[in-house]
């Protein structure tokens, strides 16, 4: 039986992520190809808290792809992305243009609860609006951190977790779900099926950062097991 077509979406770039992700995905049943974009480098800012490991930390996938013989491609524009894989996975990019989401069928792993936790700092706005934390499984529709929901998986919290040691889970939970994004749409789960939804969040400003440690505090409170 022939294997199933996966499209790998992400940066020309040493990225973490993609690293991690296609580690495990080669040792699936799976044919891959890597469909790379150029990545857009934004302004440094402050952080009271780096929640995501270093993602320049890691090998490019060029490389990767050379070493275990998979199907690379680089470029310019994502509407030009040759739609020859049954689902495309995004390890890393910047948003899609519309034309590229309604002609390709694409998974995104969202660091939220959708549709609670939307945009950006996911897990740190979850930590301080006391919202419950997990990655959301979702196919891309062109709005921000919606379309149709495969499963929410969540991350779980004990009362001897750190911030760093719960967003360190947090983002292994993001990998997990997208390594096994299969068994998720075979068996979805969501537990937060009745969650209210919120709207899209920018990045947390420094003064609310910096108070983080009272709020997780208080997070664990309420959700630690």
């Amino acid at each position: 039986m022939a294997k199933k077509k996966i499209g790998l979406i992400t940066y020309q770039k040493p990225h973490r992520k993609t690293d991690e992700v296609m580690q495990r995905l080669l040792y699936c049943d799976y044919e891959l190809t890597i469909c790379t974009l150029p990545y857009i480098s934004r302004p440094h800012r402050e952080v009271f808290f780096a929640h995501r490991p270093n993602q320049s930390v890691a090998a490019a996938p060029r490389d990767i792809a050379k070493k275990h013989g998979i199907d690379y491609h680089e470029y310019e524009r994502d509407i030009d992305i040759c739609n020859d894989s049954e689902i495309y996975l995004v390890l890393g990019a910047n948003i899609l243009s519309k034309e590229c989401v309604d002609r390709l069928r694409i998974i995104n792993c969202h660091p939220g609860v959708i549709p609670s936790s939307r945009g950006l700092d996911s897990f740190k706005w979850a930590l301080y609006t006391m919202k419950p934390l997990g990655v959301t499984l979702h196919y891309l529709d062109g709005d921000v951190d919606s379309g149709e929901i495969i499963s929410v998986i969540p991350t779980d919290v004990y009362q001897s977790d750190s911030l760093e040691s719960l967003s360190r889970r947090h983002y292994q939970n993001e990998i997990d779900a997208l390594v096994r994004f299969e068994e998720y749409s075979v068996k979805p789960i969501n537990i937060f099926s009745t969650i209210s939804p919120d709207q899209a969040r920018m990045r947390m400003p420094l003064s609310q950062e910096q108070e983080l440690p009272e709020a997780f505090a208080e997070y664990k409170r309420k959700y630690a097991i």
